[in-house]
């Protein structure tokens, strides 16, 4: 399997709900350094996984509706503890829909796979692995 990885990052503020959180129930501020890894078996016609250029474009625009927002007021997630897990996902299915409509290209309607992982610190994160 061959895999291409473009980075990124995003400022959010969020709070979460039950005891399980701890003072991470109170509001707070997270930037996360975003990887978004786009996988496939066998390279395409010009020998790439996905045009580097497109897939961080493409990332950039998925992050730029939640950069500088407090999620608690955002109305997709009303009610959701926007965990660094859930917020993978989130990010993860949009870049999917953005393959799906053709927005990586041609080439990118080969692909396997996409991966996102959200680093909250040098020694904490999580990653959501999705089909595509």
């Amino acid at each position: 399997m061959f895999s291409v990885t473009v980075r990124d990052h995003v400022m959010v503020a969020h709070s979460f709900r039950g005891e399980t959180f701890g003072p991470a129930q109170r509001l707070h501020g997270a930037t996360f350094v975003v990887d978004a890894t786009f996988r496939r078996p066998e390279l395409d016609a010009d020998n790439i996984v996905v045009d580097i250029g497109a897939a961080a474009r493409e990332l950039a625009a998925v992050l730029e509706p939640l950069n500088y927002r407090n999620l608690d007021d955002e109305p997709a997630f009303a009610g959701v503890n926007t965990t660094t897990e859930y917020l993978a996902k989130v990010i993860a299915d949009r870049l999917a829909d953005r393959v799906a409509a053709g927005d990586l290209g041609d080439g990118a309607r080969g692909l396997a796979g996409i991966t996102v992982t959200l680093h909250e610190s040098h020694v904490a994160w999580a990653s959501y692995e999705r089909a595509l």
